[in-house]
């Protein structure tokens, strides 16, 4: 049984799912070609990232597909109920990578709390010549310690963030489409482990309140920060998205920044990937990365081992 991999697999799901008898094919076809490539080569199982859509139509014009993976969380890429309308199996993998992207926001923050962004920009043209200016120009840094992280979106990710958070000493509000007390356990290098308890809130209570602010949240058909959002935030707060481009309005985001309401920004994924806005791209305050949340060796080994189980479990 054949397996396209088309936005790739790590050497120990290859492994594994090899050892069960499939045929594993890692060539990278493009989106158009697809169909044609599946059905040419008889292929049962597609596995996809984010970057190849699997679509109706696609679904439709392959009948050998028994299966469709997700190597993530979100499966917005994949029209999974109408495959599942017609018997084929879909998988995702929401447990692999959330320690990744809860990393990856915290790299946005402390980038964005000692003007990293800008002074990577500035200090290889100007460190020469305005040392004294740059060192005084970034002296105004805060810490993480004792703040207010809102967490908007109350699941593995957020957990995960959370998690990060208290460890740091901040305090932590959370917000989730459906109200939860979860304990949040914090295991340490000795084997002594923590728990809190935190319980989701109102969004406009996270707006209001939170110092930084970071959304975990599924696609959007709307955006879930907007104007009238940013207007219910601190002035000066920093606001995080690692999860879907679509939830944050990038043009309300740019005029808060240019009014000095948003201090900076972090940015993973955007409005229009792969093709970001300019202004986003340029602009000073904004801490960029090009969608690479999950994106680590171990967050990549344990996705790939995580979809090669589940193939076999379900076709073997």
């Amino acid at each position: 049984m054949k397996i396209l991999a088309n936005d790739g697999i790590s050497e120990q799901g290859i492994q594994l799912l090899e050892n069960s008898g499939f045929e594993v094919i890692t060539i990278k076809v493009a989106q158009e070609q697809v169909a044609n490539y599946i059905n040419k080569n008889n292929i049962a199982v597609l596995l996809v990232r984010s970057a190849t859509k699997v679509k109706k139509e696609l679904i439709d014009s392959c009948p050998s597909l028994k299966l469709i993976g997700r190597g993530g969380v979100g499966m917005d890429n994949i029209d999974v109920d109408y495959a599942r309308q017609k018997g084929i199996h879909v998988i995702n993998t929401p447990n692999a990578s959330s320690e990744s992207v809860a990393e990856l926001v915290f790299a946005h923050l402390f980038s964005g709390i000692r003007y990293l962004t800008d002074s990577n920009r500035n200090m290889p043209l100007e460190g020469d010549t305005r040392f004294a200016e740059l060192k005084r120009d970034y002296a105004s840094g805060v810490e993480l310690k004792g703040k207010t992280l809102g967490i908007v979106g109350f699941g593995r990710v957020g957990t995960a963030v959370a998690k990060m958070a208290i460890a740091l000493g901040m305090k932590v509000l959370v917000n989730d489409k459906k109200d939860k007390t979860k304990d949040v356990t914090l295991d340490f290098f000795d084997g002594q482990k923590v728990t809190f308890t935190l319980s989701t809130t109102s969004l406009d209570e996270v707006l209001r309140q939170s110092d930084f602010i970071t959304i975990h949240v599924p696609h959007q058909d709307d955006y879930l920060i907007g104007e009238n959002e940013f207007d219910k935030m601190k002035d000066g707060v920093g606001i995080i998205n690692t999860s879907r481009g679509g939830v944050l309005d990038e043009v309300a985001l740019i005029a808060n920044l240019d009014s000095g309401k948003v201090n900076f920004a972090g940015l993973d994924v955007f409005e229009d990937e792969p093709n970001p806005a300019i202004q986003v791209l340029m602009h000073p305050q904004i801490s960029l990365t090009p969608h690479i949340g999950a994106s680590t060796h171990q967050a990549q080994e344990r996705i790939s081992i995580e979809l090669a189980e589940q193939i076999i479990s379900i076709l073997k």
